[in-house]
C-alpha cells in the first residue's frame, strides 16, 4: 500500500514537491544555481565590506566594471578561479575550496 503524503499549505514544499522531487537533474540545476548564487552573493558582500565601488574593485583588478557587475550577477556562470583569486588578493583574501555533500543525496556505501 502507498504511503499517503501529508497535505501542506508550506508553499516551499509544493514548489518542492511539484517540480524537484524525484527529479535529479532539477535537483542539480538547482544545486547549481545555488551556487551560482551563493558566489554572487559573497563577491558583493566583500566589496560591500572593502568600501569599493564595482568601478573601484575593477580598477584594482585590472578588469572592467561591467565584469565585476557580471560576476556579482546570481544568474552568471562563468566565475573562474583565477578571476575569483584575483579578486580576492585585490582585496587582501584567498580563496579557499572546499567539497561539501550535495543536499539531499545520500553518499554511495
Amino acid at each position: 500500500m502507498a504511503r499517503k503524503r501529508k497535505r501542506t499549505t508550506d508553499a516551499v514544499e509544493i514548489m518542492h514537491r511539484r517540480y524537484f522531487e524525484g527529479k535529479p537533474e532539477r535537483l542539480q540545476e538547482l544545486e547549481e544555481e545555488r551556487a551560482n548564487a551563493e558566489v554572487a552573493r559573497k563577491l558583493w558582500q566583500l566589496r560591500q565590506k572593502a568600501g569599493l565601488t564595482q568601478q573601484e574593485l575593477a580598477r584594482l583588478v585590472g578588469t572592467t566594471a561591467s565584469v565585476i557587475c557580471r560576476l556579482e550577477d546570481a544568474d552568471y556562470e562563468g566565475h573562474s578561479l583565477s578571476m575569483l583569486r584575483r579578486i580576492a588578493a585585490a582585496l587582501d583574501k584567498r580563496v579557499e575550496i572546499r567539497f561539501v555533500p550535495v543536499r539531499g543525496k545520500a553518499r554511495p556505501a
